[in-house]
């Protein structure tokens, strides 16, 4: 890589999650998932609005983004969160009417599970294995 690329991509700031309503997908990630709303801006040229959630403190938001012909909801994101206790988080997630999948517990892999959102668009948790 030249000298002149390496310095352009610093870091990553918002993955893009199509949704078909916006209000309810906030009522999931934040309702649900306890993430906090970051931003929540009007894009009236395109009918829809801007809206970062987050886990709070975290570093990258999740932008819900209004899913159109050309960006449909309901796929796998390829978003892994983590938690310090899957267990726990999947047992909460069971008892708030989540669609999730089995706990997986394999030797020397994190705990982990995958979930879909209210659109059906699936992501995974997997248990944060450092120390703190």
């Amino acid at each position: 890589m030249s000298e002149q690329a390496a310095g352009r991509i610093t870091g990553i700031h918002t993955i893009g999650v199509p949704v078909t309503d916006q209000d309810k997908a906030i009522g999931f990630y934040v309702g649900t998932l306890g993430f906090e709303k970051r931003m929540d801006m009007p894009l009236p040229q395109l009918g829809s609005r801007w809206i970062e959630v987050a886990p709070a403190g975290g570093a990258v938001s999740i932008a819900l983004v209004q899913a159109h012909d050309g960006l449909p909801s309901g796929r796998e994101c390829g978003v892994r969160f983590t938690t310090p206790d899957a267990a726990a988080l999947h047992r909460e997630l069971t008892a708030a009417g989540v669609d999730v999948d089995e706990l997986l517990n394999w030797p020397g892999v994190p705990p982990m599970f995958a979930f879909r959102d209210q659109d059906g668009n699936g992501m995974e948790i997997v248990q944060d294995m450092v120390q703190h």
